[in-house]
Parts: structure tokens; sequence; C-alpha cells
């Protein structure tokens, strides 16, 4: 996907990520129906370094809605200065979702990729915005009209572990 990639993408851009954080998310009851009802609620996440720093992973907890454990990889690809961005967890087993790919400008990533939602093809972004302050943001969006139109569908703030919002 055309993500504009930049002379400051590095394999230290989620350095910012490496420790324990509290999350608080809102994510959207349903999803590319209209729907305005959000659902706030807590989790914790871990990330660390792996391949030397090439890439890193995260694990993500939480109690909510019957509880789930979720997981992202990040690779950087030293050649075409990008990230791709994997995503599994627990609700569906074995699935490991189509990454995503994209590089920072400044404090803020933006990565795009293709997937598919209730049958349907779709595209996901996510930004990380806010990386060079004590409290990152994630969200994700999805397009089911080819990009021209998104809607964010689920948004993470974080603080690190340990402090109070």
């Amino acid at each position: 996907m055309g993500t504009a990639v930049t002379e400051e993408s590095t394999a230290r851009d989620f350095d910012f990520w490496i420790g324990s954080w509290h999350v608080h998310n809102r994510w959207l009851r349903e999803r590319l129906v209209g729907s305005d009802e959000w659902e706030e609620f807590e989790a914790t996440s871990v990330a660390r370094l792996l391949l030397d720093g090439l890439g890193n992973e995260d694990e993500f907890r939480t109690d909510h809605d019957g509880g789930f454990i979720g997981m992202s990889f990040r690779f950087f690809d030293p050649t075409t200065k990008r990230w791709a961005i994997y995503w599994a967890d627990s609700r569906r087993p074995g699935v490991l979702d189509p990454p995503v790919f994209g590089a920072f400008s400044g404090d803020v990533g933006v990565f795009k990729g293709k997937d598919t939602f209730a049958g349907r093809p779709i595209h996901v972004r996510f930004v990380w915005s806010g990386v060079t302050t004590p409290t990152p943001r994630w969200e994700q969006a999805f397009s089911d009209d080819n990009g021209a139109t998104w809607e964010t569908n689920w948004v993470m703030e974080f603080t690190p572990a340990g402090e109070e919002n």
C-alpha cells in the first residue's frame, strides 16, 4: 500500500513502545454499519524487542467482554524503511491477520493493508501518534470504499504502567 517513506523511518521507531503499559480502550460496538456506540475498557500491554531491534512484540491483556489476549508483531525492513505489523488474538486461535505496512514521519506512524471483514474486502489503517510523548495513542480504522472514507473503530491511549491517567 502506498504509505510515504521518509528518511526518519528506522528500526528505532518503536523504541518508545518497549516496556509495560496501562491501556484505556474505546471501540465501536459494531463496525461499518454507521454505529456511534462505543464501549470503553481497560487493559495492559507489555512490549519487548525482537531480532536485535529489527522487530518487537507486545502482549495485550484485558478482562473486557469475557477477556482475551492479543499479540502484535512488528518487523522493520531496512531496505524499504517500512514496517510490517501483524495481529493475532485468543478469540481466533491460529489466525494471524494480514499485515499493515507503513512508516513514521515525526511522531506519527501510518500503516495500511488489506483484509476482510464480515466476508467482504476492506482496507485497514493503523495510526500511531504522540510517540514522542509519555502517552502515545493508537487508532484502527476500516474502509469499505477502497480508502475514500475511513471509520475509526478502536482507539487505545497508553500510560506507562504504574502511573495514573
